[in-house]
Formats: C-alpha cells, structure tokens, sequence
C-alpha cells in the first residue's frame, strides 16, 4: 500500500538526494508496518524524531512503534524546533 512521507527543516537531509527540494515521497509499505518501521531505512536519528502526525493528529511516543498506517496516510516527522 502507499502512503505519503514527509520530513521537515533538518530531517530533510536523510530523503534520498532527489526528494529534498520537496520533502515528502510516496512509499510502498507492508500493511503492518509501524512508524518505527517505516522510519529505521531512513538512519534518522531518535531524538530528531520530535513531532510525528498522521493525517494531521499527534502520535504520542509511547505509540510509534506499534501504530500502524492506512493505504493514502500522510506520516510527517518534524525534529525539534527551537525559537526566540
């Protein structure tokens, strides 16, 4: 099934080259795949992993490794974001 992946600031570095410009790819997943598994073939690092939604709602931490997605979700990451 495909779903839509999107990093956002710095976590755009670990798309693969072609995909930073936009910061989001589709990707063809397995229908148990979790966002822990989804995310591990990207190297990103866990205490970037800040902020994740799906279609929009916050997943907490505690969830991420056995949530899973729906064909068409939207799973975006942002790290955290510090301002002033």
């Amino acid at each position: 099934m495909q779903i839509t992946f999107k990093l956002y600031a710095s976590l755009t570095d670990y798309l693969p080259a072609d995909r930073r410009t936009s910061n989001w790819m589709t990707l063809e997943i397995e229908p148990a795949s979790t966002i822990a598994t989804i995310i591990a073939p990207f190297n990103l690092p866990m205490n970037l992993v800040h902020l994740v939604l799906i279609n929009g709602v916050y997943i907490y931490p505690a969830e991420r490794a056995t949530r899973t997605l729906a064909e068409g979700d939207v799973l975006a990451i942002w790290p955290p974001i510090a301002g002033g």
